[in-house]
């Protein structure tokens, strides 16, 4: 048993030194030396486990879909909203979560199939759209499969955007704004006011505008803007 444990660790620990490396640097600059250095990793460990490059990227690919679990909230939207702010606040400290989501973009560089990693969460956000729907929070016109691609090809392409601009540390600010523009077309009218679009237990950062200063005004706490008055 202790053999097997010991196993574990070290495979993780593996896991952990790559994606460190791939998150830095991408998956064609990566080299097997700077993960066996940044983890203090031997060869024969490495390779007992992995047997290239392409198969540890495909370890942190699947270790990344470990982490994609939906949060319980209030209700199927919120908890669609709830899942997005966590994989957000996960994303600044978990760097299997970040390199995977990485690797996932430069897939085609070692032939992983671009969409597979997403399935499991598309299908995750389709259902919980499916019971939002069913249980009348969410616009008649809405398709939940549509919609669940939508809104996770939204979140990935924010999530590099906000990686390109500052390496996540605006990228739950970034949700929240995301959701305050989508959920008028998506929630029903009814829903707007109870659905909160911020980490519970905290207020993410103001979003910075283009001239460095203060935002402009506009929703707070959370709040969907109203669409009252609009057409």
């Amino acid at each position: 048993m202790a053999k097997q444990e010991r196993a574990v660790r070290t495979r993780q620990a593996i896991l952990e030194a790559a994606a460190s490396i791939f998150d830095e640097r991408g998956y064609e600059s990566a080299s097997i030396a700077e993960i066996l250095a940044r983890g203090a990793l031997t060869k024969g460990a490495l390779y007992f486990h992995f047997t290239s490059k392409e198969d540890l990227a495909r370890g942190v690919v699947a270790a990344q879909g470990e982490v994609l679990q939906v949060v319980e909230g209030d209700s199927p939207l919120q908890s669609l909203i709830d899942t997005s702010l966590r994989i957000a606040d996960r994303l600044q400290t978990d760097v299997v979560l970040r390199a995977g989501i990485r690797l996932t973009v430069e897939g085609g560089v070692f032939g992983l199939p671009g969409a597979a990693p997403y399935q499991a969460w598309i299908e995750a956000y389709e259902r919980l759209l499916a019971a939002a729907l069913s249980e009348g929070e969410l616009l008649p016109h809405v398709d939940p499969e549509e919609t669940a691609e939508l809104l996770v090809g939204s979140f990935i392409g924010t999530q590099v955007l906000d990686r390109a601009r500052g390496g996540h540390r605006d990228l739950s600010a970034r949700v929240t704004a995301l959701w305050q523009h989508l959920l008028p077309g998506i929630a029903a009218c009814g829903m707007l006011p109870r659905l909160r679009t911020e980490a519970p237990g905290g207020t993410p950062p103001p979003l910075r505008n283009r001239s460095g200063g203060r935002p402009a005004a506009g929703p707070r706490n959370g709040e969907v803007p109203s669409t009252a008055g609009q057409r």
